[in-house]
């Protein structure tokens, strides 16, 4: 051994001294912030999870609610819908017998009204035949009793 040998040592000694004194101190203090944040951002990773997991859950059942409530409404729709149309059905059938109704008794009153103008021509047509058959004028102002009984019997 040697004296060189032994300076070595005495100054690797001082160095490693030195290190521990003023180098590690910080790196480890620095070494300590570091896997503190690096667990606390591993906390916040999981929190987020496990909020964006319930934020999911939180959506799926709403949107499920909001399925149903369309469905609800779709439903009542349909059947506004199908009363709507009964309704208009039921307005509709009455509108026709009215129609059909208020036509059968203007064609009774055409009926009647060419009945009545059938008993006029017939009476008249038969006060002709008259008169041709006995050769004089009939008047017909003076024997309109007459026509009328004629024309209610036809």
């Amino acid at each position: 051994m040697n004296l060189t040998l032994f300076g070595q040592t005495i100054a690797f000694a001082i160095f490693v001294w030195f290190c521990m004194k003023f180098v590690w101190p910080p790196i480890t203090a620095a070494m300590a912030e570091r896997q503190k944040k690096i667990a606390e951002g591993l906390d916040a990773a999981g929190r987020a999870q496990r909020d964006l997991d319930l934020a999911q859950e939180k959506a799926s059942q709403t949107l499920r609610e909001t399925k149903e409530q369309a469905t609800q409404i779709i439903e009542q729709a349909n059947k506004g819908a199908n009363l709507i149309v009964e309704e208009a059905k039921e307005l509709a059938r009455s509108e026709g017998e009215r129609l059909i109704t208020a036509a059968k008794a203007e064609i009774e009153q055409e009926v009647n009204r060419a009945k009545d103008d059938l008993r006029a021509q017939v009476a008249v047509l038969a006060v002709r035949g008259a008169e041709q058959i006995l050769g004089s004028e009939i008047d017909a102002k003076a024997h309109s009793e007459l026509v009328n009984k004629l024309a209610s019997q036809l």
